[in-house]
């Protein structure tokens, strides 16, 4: 068995697993079945045709989809997709922290009918001048918990705007796993607000719930691609949480413009060729962290 083994590990190459891209209704089917959210309308392409060749061409296996704003809480269009692919695509929702709580019974049925397996909470959706550590986020959070899904956090204004929120969360649902988008939106540091903001983001690695996506690179690298001034931020972030807690995402679509979908995979190679990553840490950083968390999506 371990002769057979072996040679399966050469025929079959390490799967590279996008964390996080998105996809929403062609213009067509916006006008039909699936219609933007008003005030939303995308501005660039993101239908399910246009993945399907963007992951072809750049040779990845599959991706977590999520749910784009321009739809915001009507998932309809993800759920197709994902039922349409369910080997390709795993789906993270969108959690809707309404003050009536309506959102905590919509999550369970995104996730228990529909098949998602993770949420995303924008701190921006709360009313104004609510935290996500308000008694309906709490609810949210410690429903994902209790359900086995990760919670994704975009702090897209500063992670300094949302590290209390997030450490508390953690601290009190010790559970729930948490996924932090893009790398928290924290850029390579030019001043001491934001070496602060970075050091609180390696400090999160205390919490063995929380891993980190590598995406979206061209929003926090200062240089054009292939964004080679964030090598020093993967190698720190690897050190604090280790290559199996670290996945790389795209963005899909908003990278098309900024260096195409196949050269945001290239970024991420280049990147960690420039720290550098062993090969082993690679792996986990393209494929294997993200397959762990959904196990028994993108099976060999």
């Amino acid at each position: 068995m371990a002769t057979s083994s072996g040679a399966d590990n050469k025929t079959n190459p390490a799967k590279v697993i996008d964390s996080h891209l998105h996809v929403w209704a062609s213009p067509e089917e916006a006008a039909g079945k699936y219609p933007y959210f008003p005030g939303q309308e995308p501005t660039l392409r993101g239908d399910l045709d246009f993945l399907l060749q963007s992951l072809e061409e750049a040779g990845v296996d599959g991706a977590l989809i999520v749910q784009p704003i321009n739809h915001k809480f009507d998932h309809s269009l993800v759920t197709s997709v994902l039922k349409k692919y369910p080997n390709k695509f795993v789906g993270c929702c969108l959690a809707n922290p309404a003050e009536d709580g309506s959102g905590l019974k919509h999550l369970e049925e995104l996730i228990l009918k529909d098949g998602y397996r993770a949420v995303r909470f924008n701190p921006y959706l709360w009313s104004s001048g609510e935290k996500m550590t308000n008694d309906i986020g709490k609810a949210l959070f410690s429903k994902a918990g209790e359900l086995g899904v990760p919670v994704g956090f975009m702090c897209m204004k500063g992670l300094n705007l949302h590290i209390s929120e997030i450490q508390e969360l953690c601290t009190e649902f010790p559970s729930t796993v948490v996924l932090l988008d893009h790398l928290s939106f924290c850029k390579p540091p030019t001043n001491d607000e934001e070496s602060f903001a970075f050091s609180e983001l390696l400090k999160l690695s205390k919490f063995p719930q929380v891993y980190i996506k590598f995406s979206a690179l061209f929003r926090v690298s200062r240089m054009p691609f292939p964004y080679q001034d964030l090598a020093s931020l993967l190698s720190q972030v690897v050190s604090s949480f280790g290559a199996s807690r670290v996945m790389w995402g795209s963005d899909f679509p908003y990278v098309v413009p900024e260096c195409g979908y196949k050269g945001g995979k290239e970024a991420v190679l280049s990147i960690a060729n420039q720290v550098p990553l062993s090969s082993s840490e690679l792996e986990w950083i393209m494929g294997k962290t993200v397959m762990q968390l959904f196990q028994g999506q993108w099976v060999p």
